[in-house]
């Protein structure tokens, strides 16, 4: 049984009902909202993400100290956005949006988490004692050369985090609407 990836992009996506749309976008308003007045730079959500990226630390480290360090941040972006390429062989709007909506709310904490590479005061988890544990950020960015602009790449990363919050919230509200004038037609 072959499958066509290529075949099942060309398809129509499954229609949003009105009353989903508007649940959808009251979801999005209000987490939205919850993420730009949140203090602290970690919003619940995060907890979801945590042993993600903890679990990426495990299996990415089986190949290295590099790999194990960008596996944590690498598997915490690849879940959902593993999650929205099904959703969208799927032709499902709402499963696709709210994947590739959390793909980018990850940004977010990823750049608190950079944001902190030199302070290191966050209280973050790790597995295992605790002891010998290096900061992600702190030896990506000491490795590449990078620690002088760590406050400039997190700050960029966390507007890329809001574009595409807002992007996906966009995306969702203009498949509604093609939806609509495809019926009128």
């Amino acid at each position: 049984m072959d499958f066509d990836f290529l075949a099942a992009l060309e398809e129509d996506w499954r229609p949003i009902s009105k009353p989903a749309l508007i649940g959808w976008l009251v979801f999005y308003v209000a987490f939205l909202l919850y993420a730009g007045t949140a203090r602290g730079g970690s919003l619940l959500i995060d907890l979801v993400f945590v042993p993600i990226h903890e679990g990426g630390h495990l299996l990415f480290g089986w190949f290295g100290q590099w790999p194990g360090m960008l596996g944590g941040t690498f598997l915490q972006l690849f879940v959902p956005a593993a999650l929205a390429v099904y959703f969208l062989i799927q032709r499902q709007p709402s499963g696709t949006a709210l994947c590739v909506f959390f793909v980018f709310e990850n940004f977010l904490g990823i750049a608190t988490y950079m944001a902190d590479s030199l302070a290191q005061e966050g209280n973050y988890v790790t597995i295992g004692e605790g002891g010998d544990t290096i900061h992600d950020w702190f030896f990506i960015f000491s490795n590449l050369g990078l620690l002088d602009h760590f406050m400039f790449i997190a700050r960029a990363v966390r507007v890329l985090g809001w574009l595409g919050m807002l992007g996906v919230v966009a995306w969702l509200v203009m498949r509604a609407r093609a939806q609509v004038a495809k019926r009128g037609t």
